[in-house]
């Protein structure tokens, strides 16, 4: 299998004039691309970097990322890209457990770089005219021309290495191979059903996996990506309509905030014909919002990871509402019985359990980076486990219910969070929700539903509508709590934990139901 470099190469060979990044004033063809990512490599050479080495970078989605991503691939250096809004500490785990030998950030992460304890011992490369004391800066380092490149990295060498979110312990680092990268990247292209020339939104950060298969994904085809450098909904319908964006792959938050801004009404997204969503379950009211705002040609709801890209796909995710489809064309899954011992103890059809997925996928990664304990948890028997709940219906279609860590055990009764927020969004009342449960002397925990409100409604009304939509009397939440906002993650993930703490702005206080 190529390399990304030899992969790039190929793209460039196939279609040199087909514009390849658009950032601001900055509009580069695949060739004018190549010329700047293979400057990139000789000032590599010039800092002392070698393939296998760690560059780390603190940035937003601007066209300089993306050029060190590239730029990284050709020379067999692993990026390793961490959220622009690391607290100094964050940045010295990252930088200590990588071994990095340099790190790339912009005036965005500026304090954070200045107070950061490890960042001044290696070379600093400074993204931007402003972002602060550097011994480099990515315009130096692309000043000179250089020879075009050629790919120093084998298929089987590391790509990048991406961090999962800690919530409880350290950030877990993900190390991927150039052939995973890009058979993902493949499959991408493949289950979203893009063609030559498609030009997507970047939008989703180039830390997160989407981010970078939508990246990699508009190299195959000769594709357009348009760098978001931070979410905007506002920005995003402009960029939409100047540059004819065709497809968007985002998380529902973000496709949440551009369908209900006030100048989505009066813009033009009819260039938008194919809808992608990961990152977390959508709900049956957005759903239906988005298929009328946009009617497109394809909806898909992806569901995959970090560690091993896709698990299953449903192509047409508006008709079946909650359902992540069959495996990829990479994988194959099963339900386990929660708390199995042994990959064989499969849970019956309609029976919740825990989601496993072959570990020998070729989209998948090998193990965490330096972290044997990780390992030996989530690889087991050949199989990667998920940490997340789910069953399949009849007909063999996989529904997520959300982690084995927020499954609500009330009473006795498993109470899957998902399947209700699900039933609340569809009250029109309601902009977002999410549910926890929370401790309770007699019934171990209660559910909870936490309220971001669209208009006017009360707990009682909210308790009604449930009973009215069907949801069994001890799925029903014991007590609503109406907030300014659902917390949220960089990426757009629900941050449940924090709720359970009670880090949350109320609007009012709560009202419990009947």
């Amino acid at each position: 299998m190529f390399d990304l470099g030899t992969s790039f190469i190929a793209s460039v060979a196939r279609d040199p004039g087909a514009l390849a990044i658009v950032d601001g004033d900055v509009r580069l063809t695949y060739a004018q691309w190549l010329a700047r990512i293979s400057s990139l490599v000789a000032a590599f050479d010039g800092m002392g970097l070698k393939p296998g080495d760690h560059l780390v970078t603190v940035l937003q989605n601007r066209w300089e990322a993306a050029t060190l991503h590239w730029a990284c691939q050709f020379a067999g250096i692993i990026i390793t890209p961490i959220n622009w809004r690391a607290k100094p500490d964050e940045i010295d785990f990252v930088l200590e457990n990588a071994g990095a030998r340099a790190i790339a950030f912009e005036s965005v992460a500026a304090a954070a770089m200045a107070e950061s304890t490890l960042a001044a011992t290696m070379p600093r490369i400074a993204v931007g005219s402003d972002a602060g004391p550097a011994e480099l800066t990515f315009a130096e380092m692309i000043a000179s021309e250089a020879p075009i490149a050629a790919p120093r990295a084998s298929a089987e060498d590391w790509s990048l290495m991406l961090y999962t979110s800690g919530t409880t312990a350290k950030p877990k680092g993900v190390p991927r191979r150039h052939r995973a990268e890009r058979m993902a990247a493949l499959a991408h292209v493949a289950q979203n059903l893009y063609g030559n020339g498609e030009c997507t939104l970047g939008v989703m950060p180039l830390y997160h996996t989407m981010g970078v298969r939508s990246l990699l994904a508009m190299s195959l085809i000769g594709g357009t990506f348009v760098c978001l450098p931070r979410f905007d909904a506002a920005r995003a319908l402009e960029l939409i309509a100047a540059e004819r964006v065709s497809n968007l792959y985002l998380v529902p938050t973000l496709y949440h905030d551009v369908v209900h801004h006030p100048r989505f009404a009066g813009a033009d997204v009819s260039s938008v014909r194919k809808l992608g969503f990961a990152g977390a379950p959508m709900t049956d009211g957005l759903l239906g919002k988005l298929t009328e705002a946009f009617r497109p040609e394809l909806f898909v709801n992806h569901y995959g990871c970090s560690e091993i890209y896709t698990f299953t796909i449903n192509q047409k995710a508006a008709d079946k509402p909650g359902s992540a489809g069959k495996a990829g064309l990479n994988q194959l899954i099963r339900v386990v019985k929660l708390g199995a011992a042994s990959v064989k103890e499969v849970a019956e059809p309609g029976e919740e359990g825990e989601i496993i997925a072959l570990a020998s996928s070729d989209e998948a990664f090998d193990g965490y980076w330096l972290r044997p304990e990780a390992d030996a948890k989530a690889l087991r028997e050949g199989w990667y486990f998920t940490g997340d709940t789910g069953y399949f219906d009849g007909n063999g279609d996989l529904y997520v219910t959300g982690r084995v860590d927020d499954m609500i055990i009330t009473g006795g009764e498993n109470v899957s969070p998902v399947e209700i927020e699900s039933c609340l969004s569809l009250h029109p009342a309601v902009s977002e929700v999410a549910v926890v449960g929370l401790p309770d002397e007699r019934w171990g925990k209660i559910v909870v539903a936490f309220v971001q409100r669209a208009a006017p409604v009360t707990a009682e009304e909210l308790d009604q509508h449930c009973k009215v939509s069907g949801l069994a009397n001890y799925k029903r939440p014991r007590r609503f709590e109406f907030v300014k906002a659902i917390p949220k993650s960089p990426v757009g993930k629900l941050l449940r934990r924090q709720l359970v703490a009670g880090e949350y702005e109320p609007e009012r206080p709560g009202i419990a139901a009947e």
